[in-house]
């Protein structure tokens, strides 16, 4: 029993021992860990200083800033491990992340994949933030397009955030791509109306609106004959931010309702006809009774 207990008292007064000569090695690595957090919010900060003066993307700025605050940190984490387990060589660590690597990429494939894909989207800016864009049943505004994932604010204020991986992989409709944007807008008319002069009509009324771009020139087409109405449609271009497409569009809506009215173009409604017959005269009910007689 005292052999077992004097045992168990040199066990612990070694582990005290090695406690005591790996803690200066701690709390180096503790001090080191600290320094690189200040470190990496003041390269952080510095990139994102330089690049607002030298580079006009922000999806191409926004890429700098993150991957050099996540290189700061994996450096000071190296850093910090060699120094609180000195056994453990910068060359044997390295070794030691390359063989796990295998693990980590089937454990954290998603993390892995998402990461990718938005160095990817960043490099290639299919988007930037700002632009207003559809991905599956989201539309929005871009607010941020981070490593892992992009955020969007949707048209009704809500924050909707999509993994990049997602973005990458399926299609992507970017309303704000280009300076100018089209909308169709279908009326019919009257079958008794004069075409040529409704044409003119609806073109004079939506050149006059405020929104509408004078180039690419608003465009009538026609459609084909409904069930009531000769239809149209109107083509006219806007600025392709979605608050100007619908602020225009009820425009032109009122103004093409005015326009008709004032020329005496009519705006039709549904209509069907209906037609009334003898009942007595043709009942087929009757016509088979007849003929069963007849045969019988």
């Amino acid at each position: 029993m005292k052999a077992l207990y004097q045992q168990v008292k040199e066990s612990l007064l070694t582990l005290i021992g090695h406690g005591v000569e790996a803690f200066p090695a701690f709390l180096t690595a503790l001090i080191v860990v600290c320094l690189t957090s200040y470190i990496a919010n003041v390269v952080r900060q510095g990139v994102k200083r330089i690049g607002a003066r030298t580079i006009k993307s922000l999806s191409l700025r926004s890429l700098l800033i993150q991957t050099s605050y996540v290189t700061v940190w994996v450096v000071g984490i190296l850093v910090a491990s060699v120094i609180a387990f000195p056994d453990l060589r910068l060359g044997d660590l390295i070794g030691l992340l390359g063989l796990s690597s295998v693990a980590f990429g089937f454990a954290f494939q998603d993390i892995f994949k998402n990461f990718l894909a938005g160095i990817l989207l960043l490099l290639q800016e299919p988007f930037r933030i700002g632009d207003q864009i559809i991905v599956q049943d989201y539309e929005g505004t871009v607010e941020d397009i981070a490593i892992r994932s992009t955020q969007i604010v949707t048209y009704q204020g809500e924050i909707v955030v999509i993994p990049n991986a997602v973005l990458f992989t399926n299609p992507v409709q970017v309303l704000t791509a280009q300076r100018q944007r089209r909308t169709d807008l279908g009326i019919g008319v009257d079958y008794n109306t004069n075409l040529r002069l409704a044409v003119d009509v609806l073109l004079q009324a939506v050149s006059e609106i405020e929104g509408v771009l004078a180039e690419p020139k608003p465009e009538v087409d026609g459609l084909g004959f409904g069930e009531s109405s000769i239809d149209f449609v109107v083509r006219y271009w806007t600025l392709p931010q979605k608050i100007h497409v619908r602020r225009t569009r009820t425009k032109v809506i009122i103004a093409l309702k005015e326009a008709c009215d004032k020329a005496g173009i009519n705006i039709p409604y549904p209509i069907r006809t209906l037609y009334y017959y003898d009942q007595e005269k043709y009942n087929d009910n009757v016509a088979i009774s007849n003929g069963k007689k007849a045969g019988e």
